[in-house]
């Protein structure tokens, strides 16, 4: 995430074709952490880039309206996973979470 947090780095990580990797890694990875930060991380490659003045995505101003639902978003996430490996121990394989569109 630090290097494409400014608009050179996500230059030089789109040029290498991480796109194709991450895509294809979300396809058979199974763990719920990873799945997520590779899901991020494709948003950040195939999003538009910001306006001017805001390439620098460490140094954004995020209202704290934002930072909290993003926050509240991060906990459901976590207690998903945390309900997810509860379930499948004992049951042996995880169930396969769901996809990116490709």
């Amino acid at each position: 995430p630090q290097l494409t947090a400014t608009k050179p780095g996500r230059r030089v990580v789109r040029a290498k074709g991480t796109y194709v990797v991450l895509r294809e890694l979300h396809g058979w990875e199974r763990d719920p952490e990873v799945l997520s930060t590779c899901h991020k991380l494709i948003q950040v490659l195939i999003g538009d880039e910001p306006e001017p003045g805001m390439e620098n995505l460490l140094e954004v101003t995020v209202p704290e309206e934002v930072e909290q639902q993003l926050q509240r978003l991060d906990q459901e996430e976590e207690e998903e996973w945390r309900k997810s490996r509860e379930e499948g121990k004992g049951q042996g394989a995880r169930e396969r979470p769901k996809e990116l569109s490709r």
